[in-house]
């Protein structure tokens, strides 16, 4: 079994391939130039020096969403073309849990958090209760989009240690340490974000557990409207952001 692995939700670009022993091989790039320039290229070449054809590909796992409106959907292009194509499943993996998976030996918990704009984050609470099994965490809190202020209240009322994860360390990492009052960590930068070996370990998973989609029916989850039909609804309703 092969499972090809993309994550795009973020500004960094990631494909995986793995197999039933683990992961295979991994294409990780965090530059700025748009995924439409970078994940087929990536894949292709990862593949090549794999020495895998596509055709022998079982399943593609991407990163469904939160993100960013535009990586998500050349990502949801690319996974839908590719298992159309290639006439094989969809396996869709919360950007988020696969974030958390990152920090997936930490017995703490596991708060990723994607930078959203005006003060606002992407994100959720978990838990690896029993990591060495890759089970699915304990979900805490599921994901949603929110105030940073308010999710560190919320994570201050939990009064458990926690470990943060995700681009979003970048942006709040002052705020964080103003406003927590508990003992938290901050992932390594090497492991902060998106890494597509994490979406297909839970792809793999989901595979497993038969959680898979037709590829004309995946479409990405972006929790909240784009800035575009924001602005237009504003304008509408006479609101200012």
């Amino acid at each position: 079994m092969r499972l090809l692995a993309i994550d795009s939700s973020g500004m960094t670009a990631s494909v995986a391939v793995l197999n039933e022993q683990g992961l295979m091989g991994e294409y990780t790039v965090n530059y700025k130039k748009t995924h439409s320039q970078t994940l087929l290229p990536m894949i292709d070449e990862l593949l090549r020096f794999l020495e895998i054809n596509k055709k022998d590909l079982d399943c593609i796992a991407v990163s469904e969403g939160p993100g960013s409106f535009t990586g998500l959907r050349i990502g949801a292009a690319t996974a839908k073309g590719l298992a159309l194509a290639l006439d094989i499943p969809v396996a869709a993996v919360s950007t988020l849990e696969a974030l958390a998976y990152n920090g997936i030996s930490s017995e703490n918990i596991v708060c990723p958090i994607m930078d959203a704009r005006r003060n606002n984050v992407f994100t959720g609470l978990y838990k690896w209760n029993d990591y060495n099994k890759s089970e699915e965490p304990e979900i805490v809190m599921e994901q949603t989009a929110m105030e940073i202020n308010e999710l560190i209240e919320k994570i201050n009322s939990i009064g458990e240690k926690v470990l943060f994860v995700g681009d979003g360390i970048g942006v709040y990492r002052e705020v964080i340490a103003k406003q927590i009052k508990v003992p938290y960590n901050c992932i390594n930068d090497v492991m902060r974000n998106q890494r597509a070996s994490s979406v297909g370990a839970i792809g793999m998973r989901n595979y497993n557990n038969g959680i898979l989609t037709h590829g004309d029916d995946f479409e990405p989850v972006y929790l909240r409207l784009s800035q575009a039909e924001r602005e237009l609804l504003n304008k509408k309703t006479g609101k200012s952001e």
